[in-house]
């Protein structure tokens, strides 16, 4: 970059192009400025090294837990092994329904609880999307509108499972959906009761293809940080029904819907 400096006009010195200064008495010289360098950019101390290296580091865990948790999830459904006592269903899907109702005709257990259901949603309305298990359906199916979320979900099938007597539980759900289930059933019941877990693989779901579509990645993305947070929540609180954290999680208490439940089943009907 350079500046112009003002100097009076010499005659001596005079070149073309002069002939305004001649008449001004004055000529502009051009002289170079210097310009101050750049700061010398300040070495990463260590204390930054640090960060940067745990943040690296945890990076890299959570993308190798996110995949052994893919990798861990089941790619087909499986009969359980043996009966058990009651069999609980989550909502989130007709196809859980339907299956949990396929273990009960099948003696798999003798209740059946249905938990988290929409509040607009009837015994009539699941029996007509079950048609060929209406008679299950009006002899052994409870109905439980209070839960909210995964948490709600395992606190219900507690109080089911202690006013039953019930000891050992099969639980329908997504394979997804399967290890939170798991971790929060098992924070509410104390790990005190057997649980058996039957995995429902989704219609249009590839969970060994799941890479190739992005709405299979996002859900898997979001379920698994849903299954880390439920395993540190776990790790500090004593009973879910009283967390502070799982009132906030459920944005407000349950709501005092009661379980709608029927008749007790004719022992004779199971065997």
């Amino acid at each position: 970059m350079t500046t112009r400096m003002a100097r009076a006009f010499d005659p001596r010195r005079a070149g073309p192009g002069d002939e305004l200064a001649e008449l001004t008495g004055w000529v502009w010289d051009a002289e170079p400025r210097s310009v101050p360098a750049a700061p010398a950019a300040r070495p990463i101390g260590p204390v930054a090294l640090t960060i940067l290296g745990l943040g690296g580091l945890a990076a890299v865990a959570l993308v190798a837990g996110f995949l052994a948790f893919v990798a861990a999830l089941d790619r087909s459904e499986r009969v359980p092994q043996g009966r058990a006592d009651g069999i609980v269903a989550l909502t989130g899907g007709a196809q859980r329904i339907g299956d949990a109702i396929d273990l009960l005709a099948g003696g798999y257990g003798r209740r059946l609880l249905i938990t988290g259901v929409n509040e607009r949603t009837s015994r009539d309305e699941i029996a007509r999307l079950n048609q060929t298990q209406r008679h299950w359906i009006d002899c052994c199916v409870d109905l439980d509108y209070r839960a909210r979320n995964t948490i709600g979900n395992a606190i219900e099938t507690r109080r089911w499972m202690r006013h039953n007597r019930f000891s050992t539980v099969a639980v329908v759900t997504s394979n997804y959906h399967m290890p939170r289930t798991l971790i929060e059933l098992d924070h509410a019941l104390q790990g005190g009761d057997r649980i058996v877990p039957h995995p429902v693989i989704a219609e249009g779901f590839d969970g060994a293809d799941w890479w190739h579509s992005p709405s299979a990645t996002k859900l898997l993305a979001s379920e698994y940080l849903k299954f880390l947070v439920a395993w540190v929540r776990t790790r500090f609180e004593t009973d879910p029904e009283s967390s502070r954290v799982a009132i906030l999680i459920g944005r407000g208490k349950p709501v005092k819907a009661p379980v709608r439940m029927v008749a007790e089943p004719l022992l004779r009907d199971l065997r």
